[in-house]
């Protein structure tokens, strides 16, 4: 039997608390600290200067070993001075990179996923943002600053599994409530055609048991003649506070699975390593 150590971490673009800089050495030293097969990250700097400019994504990829991995792009640009992000001009609005457009493109922010087990197929959708903003807390700024909700995006991973296909879902949702509860549920829906079993990672700006009750409800009966459309119900494999890193008390991070034995889980834990103010979430199973 094979151990699979999976992870999610929203790098918060490789930022450490204690200095507030974002280099590539420090972000090099967290993922290989982590040690993980399959990583899904959040808020994804490449080519940003605020990131010392480096390809996040290929960084990360680089001290796992690896050469399978994608970027998918939520925005392309820049940082806005307060909050927000200013759009380049006539770039797609998604567009994915890999080890093919290394450097390639302009500055961009989005999610990642990485895997030391071959890909056999990527794919990718995206979420437009929520039409309004909330007052939420920015690090590097005291009280609350009002900060627009930004395009939301799942990449998805068919990998060649020790005993078949697996599929890995990596995303960062909304942190506008119902819209994350709306973009979870559509995730389900648009991946029951994918191989199983599944995995779902990422930042789901849900805390604790809500994800759980959103993805795990069976869907009402078809009315009117209309056939109900199939969705996959995937169950929690952690629960455990990620959030924030220096004193977890709430869980926003998770990692989901589908098609799984009752005890593939061999060990769930967080660690708190040297950037972000997030924990990482890891679970180990048995595949």
């Amino acid at each position: 039997m094979t151990v699979l150590r999976v992870a999610t971490f929203n790098l918060l673009h490789g930022m450490a608390l204690d200095d507030g800089t974002a280099g590539p050495e420090r972000l090099a030293e967290a993922l290989a600290e982590l040690d993980a097969d399959i990583v899904a990250l959040q808020e994804v700097d490449r080519h940003q200067e605020r990131s010392g400019g480096a390809d996040q994504a290929a960084v990360a990829a680089g001290a796992m070993g690896t050469d399978q991995w994608r970027f998918l792009a939520a925005v392309h640009g820049v940082p806005a001075p307060v909050s927000g992000w200013l759009p380049s001009p006539g770039i797609p609005e998604r567009h994915v990179y890999g080890p093919a457009q290394n450097g390639e493109g302009g500055p961009a922010y989005g999610i990642a996923l990485l895997s030391r087990l071959p890909v056999l197929r990527w794919r990718a959708r995206r979420f437009p943002a929520a039409p309004l903003s909330l007052p939420l807390r920015v690090q590097g700024r005291p009280g609350l600053t009002r900060v627009p909700d930004e395009p939301r995006s799942v990449l998805a991973a068919v990998v060649q599994g020790p005993n078949g296909p697996l599929t890995v879902l990596a995303a960062h949702l909304s942190f506008v409530p119902g819209w994350n509860v709306s973009q979870l549920a559509r995730i389900g829906r648009s991946s029951a055609d994918l191989p199983q079993p599944q995995l779902l990672l990422g930042d789901f700006n849900l805390p604790g048991r809500i994800p759980q009750a959103v993805v795990g409800r069976r869907e009402r009966g078809a009315q009117n003649g209309q056939a109900r459309r199939h969705r996959v119900r995937w169950r929690s494999l952690a629960r455990v506070p990620t959030y924030p890193s220096y004193r977890p008390r709430v869980q926003f991070d998770h990692v989901f699975g589908h098609g799984l034995g009752p005890d593939a889980v061999r060990r769930t834990e967080t660690v708190r390593l040297g950037v972000s103010d997030h924990c990482a979430l890891v679970v180990e199973l048995r595949v």
